[in-house]
């Protein structure tokens, strides 16, 4: 038994943040139904670097996170097609759209109008900004909520400046969000037999991710330093040169620096004034890296993060993505499945549910849907007959 099975999910939105949350509820075997409008469909359909699939709809953007999905074409702007989308509404647990706000109230499909269909259900709206306040209205995409929240100020060095992450985090985080609250609101409704509202704002869910920089901010007056690759937190921790390449060390706590002198064998570090005490070695985080270097680059990545780790000293290498997707405890995890994509004649990687629940593990058992695929499917389990659907067809409102 799956952790979400029975729980059905109309899924209207679009790219990434609300497609990645809905992945986890589909993941977790919540029956998702994506609503899609018949003229192309998901955006993310024709994003990525195969133009051979996007062509087909099939880019490799939304097969990174649309497994166990099915897609039902609907043209909204239509009263037939609201119809539809009533009656499926009337069956559902969950709504999930990451349109701009005003939109779903446009379509006459606000929240209002849906709860008064079924009280039950529960509506998530992801948005940029959040449904109301000054900012609510202007367009969102990842970049531009990286660089309002803050996020691309605190990235990089001096040198570079400000500096995004090198992939979509606030879409995802974000969707992530998104599925936390949805969960959340599933399990009151089963308690207390209500149904609410959720409003997820990407800005509001990667600011608490920077918790700890803010906090020192906030609180202790402290601004953001540009360390690049070292924490802030501890020194030596951060990235170093070794013989052949880099190594991360992070060696926080007190009793991991004397360890650290020992392997290196510089023992006279522990008691130099300069790097005797945590918050004395942050200060003289430039004097030390050097002298840690000296010593680093006599031998090779490899040979350095087995002597720190044995310490109990934490370190490892800088992997390649490729390197890092194939690592043997990413394929111990099961991190990675694959579903065949006809398109490409082959099966393809993609992502499994992180968490490994016990008793109701998540995992990817449908490959992401054509667009439209199971519209007759869904039009006759909603009481259709053939030929309506013909019709319906026909008037392109399928």
């Amino acid at each position: 038994m799956k952790l979400l099975e029975g729980i059905k999910v109309v899924d209207m939105t679009n790219v990434l943040s609300g497609p990645f949350c809905t992945e986890l509820l589909a993941l977790c075997g919540a029956q998702v139904i994506k609503i899609e409008n018949p003229e192309g469909g998901d955006l993310a359909r024709k994003l990525g670097c195969l133009p051979e699939i996007n062509k087909k709809f099939m880019g490799t953007s939304f097969i990174a996170q649309n497994s166990n999905k099915k897609s039902l074409t609907l043209n909204l702007k239509s009263e037939a097609a609201k119809k539809i989308f009533k009656k499926l509404i009337k069956r559902a647990d969950v709504l999930v759209e990451n349109f701009r706000p005003g939109v779903m109230d446009r379509l006459g499909l606000s929240y209002k109008t849906l709860s008064q269909i079924n009280p039950k259900l529960i509506y998530c709206a992801i948005s940029g900004f959040g449904q109301t306040g000054p900012d609510a209205m202007k367009p969102a995409y990842d970049q531009i909520i990286q660089g309002l929240s803050g996020v691309m100020a605190v990235n990089g060095s001096e040198q570079f400046n400000p500096m995004r992450a090198g992939f979509p985090v606030c879409d995802t985080v974000g969707g992530l969000n998104a599925a936390f609250a949805i969960m959340g609101a599933l399990y009151h409704r089963e308690r207390h037999g209500v149904a609410q509202k959720i409003d997820i704002a990407m800005i509001d869910s990667i600011m608490p991710l920077m918790g700890w920089v803010a906090a020192n901010l906030l609180i202790g007056g402290q601004k953001p330093t540009l360390l690049g690759n070292d924490n802030f937190t501890a020194a030596p921790s951060g990235t170093f040169k070794t013989k052949d390449g880099y190594l991360n060390i992070a060696a926080n706590e007190q009793k991991q620096w004397e360890n650290l002198t020992q392997v290196l064998g510089i023992p006279h570090l522990k008691t130099d004034p300069r790097f005797q005490e945590r918050d004395i070695r942050k200060k003289n985080r430039k004097e030390l890296t050097p002298l840690l270097e000296e010593i680093l680059k006599t031998n090779t990545t490899e040979h350095w993060q087995k002597a720190l780790n044995e310490k109990g000293i934490p370190s490892g290498e800088i992997l390649d993505l490729y390197s890092a997707l194939k690592a043997p405890q990413v394929s111990h995890r099961n991190t990675i499945g694959e579903v065949y994509i006809s398109e490409l004649n082959k099966a393809v990687p993609v992502f499994n549910l992180a968490a490994k629940f016990e008793k109701t593990p998540g995992s990817v058992d449908s490959p992401p849907p054509k667009l439209s695929e199971h519209t007759k499917e869904i039009l006759l389990d909603l009481g259709y007959a053939e030929k309506e659907i013909e019709e319906l067809k026909e008037e392109k409102i399928i």
